[in-house]
């Protein structure tokens, strides 16, 4: 529940605040929500005195799979014996679910702390909660003096607030549109800002197998060290098992991973370059079987199957629809409520030739689409049922599913959020 701030006590941060109190305060201390640009963030991270000399830090960008694909970086190196650090966003139900140290998430109070050494620093410097979030765990990170960091791009890259910390490698998982009123309405535009966190001559790996122009003229003009996939580095799927592949090593008949093949294939390969891909095929499985995370295909029951996905983007449900396409089922059931602000048509076509039963739900939060903004896309062909809320939409999935149906929960971190908290 969020503490009541009294209006006094709001401009009276204290170190006694609780985490959700904190969480309020920073949600009011900037005008917008997105506020794109890094002055605000450099000056008060010059001012932190940050210091990641002794880490090498990875930096991840891309439209989507930069959590997995972090997250399968974070297991490659914990089971070499690597200390690592993971800061990602968004978190699907616990604030803390942003830092990762060796693996576990920091307490409330070190959150606290953290935010209570930024807000000293800032003075009268004005951050976005994302600003702000993002220099507070990179002193939580600091503090720790991990070998390894892993940073998640929040939005974009060139003007992310990530961006602030030079890496030693960038790593860009995908190029699609999404964000299109701050990021461009190309994919060349989309690609330009990705391309931000390249610095000269370092490693980039790149996990798009379809590069736009603009990306590999700023590998040119950052005369980078890239790595391509399907070209230095890439995989094979075998239906029932997969390949993976770079120029010194091949393994075959690989168990599926849990998280995209690409997202997989990328991950191995900024292994591989950092020096600690798995030696053998045992340890590699031992990776592809812990590298997952919640909201991403996750399965959360059977009987009837029912999957929590957080695809929010055309390209994201297209590979939602190919990983339905492998499973058996007799009926399919999609619940979907997504934002506003998305393509909500474009996210909603590569599922549209599916037999399914639809459960389009209203998403209550800020920016929040109405379920009646979701019918309308669909076909009059569709078998579609209106709800208010999105545990409304799965409760009546699961009363309508048989025992061998499969019900599919996707359109947004706040659908699968939603979810989980009600479980």
């Amino acid at each position: 529940m969020t503490d009541n701030i009294s209006s006094e006590d709001q401009h009276k941060p204290s170190l006694s605040w609780s985490l959700s109190t904190w969480l309020e305060y920073l949600q009011g201390i900037h005008s917008k929500s997105i506020d794109m640009g890094l002055s605000r963030s450099q000056q008060i991270y010059a001012r932190l005195k940050l210091d990641f000399s002794n880490s090498t830090v990875i930096t991840v960008a891309g439209t989507n799979g930069k959590g997995t694909t972090c997250r399968m970086i974070e297991m490659g190196l914990l089971i070499q014996q690597q200390s690592v650090a993971v800061y990602s966003s968004p978190h699907i139900i616990d604030y803390t679910e942003r830092v990762r140290i060796n693996g576990q998430m920091l307490s409330e109070q070190a959150h606290v702390n953290a935010f209570m050494q930024v807000e000293r620093a800032r003075g009268d410097v004005s951050l976005t909660y994302f600003e702000f979030a993002t220099l507070a765990g990179l002193v939580l990170i600091a503090n720790h003096q991990p070998n390894f960091v892993v940073l998640e791009v929040g939005l974009g890259g060139r003007l992310d607030a990530v961006n602030i910390v030079d890496p030693n490698i960038a790593v860009i998982t995908s190029i699609a549109l999404d964000h299109q009123d701050y990021l461009g309405d190309t994919r060349e535009l989309i690609a330009t800002e990705k391309s931000g966190i390249m610095r000269d001559n370092i490693p980039v790996v790149i996990g798009e197998p379809d590069p736009p122009i603009t990306l590999f003229t700023a590998v040119e003009k950052r005369q980078a060290q890239p790595y391509w996939q399907g070209k230095e580095f890439g995989y094979k799927d075998c239906e029932t098992n997969w390949c993976w592949y770079n120029g010194d090593n091949q393994f075959s008949d690989l168990t599926l991973p849990l998280i995209p093949m690409q997202n997989a294939s990328t991950a191995l390969q900024v292994l591989s370059v950092l020096g600690h891909l798995p030696s053998n095929q045992d340890k590699l499985k031992e990776l592809i079987d812990q590298s997952t995370l919640p909201g991403r295909f996750e399965v959360i029951s059977h009987n009837p199957k029912i999957v929590l996905d957080v695809a929010h983007n055309p390209q994201a449900t297209e590979l939602l629809a190919s990983r339905i396409e492998r499973l058996e089922y007799q009926q399919l059931h999609l619940v979907v409520a997504m934002l506003e602000d998305k393509d909500i048509a474009g996210s909603l076509l590569p599922l549209v030739s599916m037999n399914a039963n639809w459960y389009v739900a209203s998403l209550n939060v800020p920016r929040g689409a109405k379920s009646k903004q979701l019918k309308t896309v669909l076909t009059d062909s569709q078998k579609v049922v209106e709800f208010e809320s999105v545990s409304d939409a799965l409760h009546e999935a699961k009363k309508n599913a048989k025992h061998d149906d499969l019900i599919i929960v996707f359109g947004s971190f706040f659908t699968v959020s939603e979810v989980i908290q009600a479980s």
